[in-house]
């Protein structure tokens, strides 16, 4: 299966095997064992984030909200610098490249009106056959990097003086270093402590249920020294419990050097400093079930250029329970 030739077939079995119960519940599991049993907990993916500006929004006073959600991928393209490259390795009659695996929580609780607290952990791996000289499996895996933060919701559309202004938050995260290899390929994240702070809007415009979206960030790498930033932005579709987004996702790192190339089945040179920068799609839609508010999604994005990137394409799925709080 190669990257470039990616067919609706393909992409369909791809969701139908995240979908699975057994593999979703083999991913979520532990990590909800360890959340609740280790007050030392390290990881989570690489800075764990709501995607289409969800945070913009913020749960009832005394609401709790419990987000399992479970992710995977494949690329068969790397950016070393700005020279796209194939990585496929073919054994045993099947193509391999670099397939990352995560599963994830991610928790919110209303503070107050206008406050609310999250917390995000998870457990993940990445693999890879391309660099080993007998194109052997080799992976990093462990507890992947912890965020935590606090919004305040400056503007709600709902009650806001002007009809013009959005749900704009204001949301001052940090990012807790995991347990993970950081020096392998591609890994997961920069395992650095950081400071990043970041506004969120999401606005209703057009006609009924369509609206924009937007999130910006900037990060502090506090032990890295490669500060980063991302920034998204698309739209999203109201119809019914279903809500339809789709957008554009930017990410860069400020410093670092560039990857140089090597030939299929060579050790890659790789850390923290490398500086890694992506464009991509995202799409993705949810539903929440009319009684008891439980929200059911799917999300999948695709990196179409970079610099020293993978060319990703993921898939993900995700369950969301809501506890109590104040109506």
């Amino acid at each position: 299966m190669h990257a470039s030739r990616i067919s609706f077939r393909q992409i369909t079995r791809a969701s139908f095997s995240i979908l699975n119960p057994s593999r979703w519940l083999k991913a979520a599991l532990p990590v909800l064992g360890l959340a609740l049993c280790s007050p030392m907990l390290h990881g989570t993916e690489n800075a764990s984030r709501k995607p289409f500006a969800e945070w913009a929004n913020v749960p009832n006073p005394g609401q709790l909200t419990v987000r399992l959600w479970y992710l995977e991928g494949e690329a068969y393209h790397v950016w070393y610098g700005r020279q796209r490259q194939d990585i496929t390795l073919n054994k045993h009659g099947e193509d391999y490249g670099i397939d990352p695996m995560q599963g994830m929580i991610l928790l919110e609780y209303g503070l107050a009106p206008k406050w609310a607290a999250d917390l995000n952990v998870g457990y993940g791996t990445v693999g890879t056959r391309s660099y080993n000289a007998l194109g052997n499996s080799e992976s990093a895996t462990g507890f992947l990097d912890t965020t935590l933060g606090v919004r305040y919701q400056i503007w709600n559309e709902e009650h806001a003086a002007s009809p013009w202004f959005p749900t704009l938050s204001f949301r001052a995260g940090a990012i807790l270093p995991g347990r993970y290899n950081r020096d392998f390929p591609f890994a997961p994240g920069n395992r650095s402590a950081a400071i990043e702070p970041s506004f969120l809007f999401r606005k209703h415009m057009g006609w009924q249920g369509l609206g924009l979206y937007g999130d910006a960030l900037y990060r502090w790498m506090r032990t890295s020294g490669d500060d980063q930033y991302m920034i998204s932005a698309g739209f999203f579709q109201e119809i019914k419990n279903w809500t339809l987004s789709a957008g554009y996702r930017h990410f860069q790192q400020l410093s670092g050097y560039d990857l140089t190339p090597v030939p299929l089945g060579t050790p890659l040179i790789y850390s923290p400093q490398v500086r890694e920068i992506s464009d991509a799609l995202e799409a993705g839609f949810q539903y929440v079930t009319p009684k008891s508010g439980y929200k059911l999604g799917f999300y999948a994005r695709k990196t179409f250029d970079g610099r020293n990137t993978d060319s990703a394409f993921l898939v993900s799925t995700f369950v969301e329970f809501p506890f109590g709080g104040a109506k």
